[in-house]
């Protein structure tokens, strides 16, 4: 199994954590509201905060970000991307286990927003007992996703 480590990221991280958007996030953005590079990287200069970004590696090699944002009843998991080579190898699930655990251990409820068009992601979150709350933006194009502690003990 792959060493999974979460290390903070740095000022200087900033164009490596705007790939993995790109590469994992671009095709379900450009599918809702169109793919527009500079609005992207526009977004992304005003998004980056490396005290709340988190640089995901796997043996070693960085592979992807993290941001989960911890509130007061709730985690909320704003962003993980990986890169695609990363992907379908478990690194995701071994995150997201972990995330489940530390959140249960405080009873804490876990949410997370998700295209609607993105169902290898929506499969992927049910698969790790989230349920859908509502859907809403334009044309209901993303859904919040909750996971509680109650669920994981039914």
């Amino acid at each position: 199994m792959s060493v999974v480590i979460l290390r903070p990221a740095a000022p200087a991280d900033s164009e490596f954590c705007f790939r993995p958007h790109k590469a994992a996030m671009g095709e379900y953005v450009a599918a809702t509201r169109g793919w527009d590079e500079a609005v992207q990287r526009a977004y992304h200069e005003q998004a980056f905060d490396p005290g709340r970004w988190q640089i995901v590696t796997v043996d070693g090699a960085e592979a992807g970000v993290m941001i989960v944002e911890h509130g007061a009843d709730e985690v909320y998991l704003s962003r993980i991307e990986l890169h695609p080579g990363y992907q379908g190898q478990g690194i995701g699930a071994q995150l997201i286990r972990t995330l489940l655990d530390a959140a249960r251990r405080r009873g804490q409820a876990v949410a997370l927003d998700v295209f609607a068009v993105n169902t290898r992601a929506l499969a992927f979150y049910q698969r790790h007992g989230f349920h859908e709350v509502v859907r809403r933006g334009e044309s209901n194009r993303k859904i919040r996703m909750r996971f509680t502690c109650q669920q994981a003990n039914e």
